[in-house]
């Protein structure tokens, strides 16, 4: 039971700094900085990947026999973290749709700038086509 205590204390540890990192790029996203987000750095990275393999390691009966306290905080912090992680994730949800339909607008208007203009005068003898712009990807 002492192990299982000591492995939700790390939890709870990992948690708070995860979640501090995620207010980090709420900060950075919405200042227009998402070059400065912290959870693209790489002991970040891993420390999230830690925190899941602990998390997934836990055992439910082993978490109902810690002390209420312990639960408790375990309880507030997940919470606190899930509610930062989803508000994380629509503020880069909306950052993407906004850069791609940037992207998709540019190439229209270089499409639309690169038409022939369509005249009454007969057609000129066919010429080779000059490539389009960038193709918009919906996938990033």
């Amino acid at each position: 039971m002492i192990a299982d205590t000591d492995k939700i204390e790390r939890i709870i540890a990992m948690a708070e700094r995860l979640h501090g990192a995620l207010e980090g790029d709420i900060e950075a996203l919405k200042n227009g900085q998402p070059q400065s987000m912290r959870s693209l750095d790489p002991e970040i990275e891993r420390l999230t990947m830690l925190y899941t393999r602990e998390v997934t390691g836990l055992n439910a009966n082993n978490t109902k026999t810690a002390p209420e306290g312990l639960r408790r905080r375990l309880a507030a912090v997940t919470a606190k973290f899930r509610e930062t992680l989803q508000l994380h994730q629509r503020l880069l949800t909306r950052l993407r749709n906004a850069s791609e339909g940037l992207i998709k607008a540019v190439a229209d208007e270089v499409d639309r700038q690169r038409a022939p203009m369509v005249t009454y005068a007969p057609p000129a003898a066919r010429t080779k086509k000059a490539p389009v712009a960038m193709i918009f990807n919906g996938v990033v």
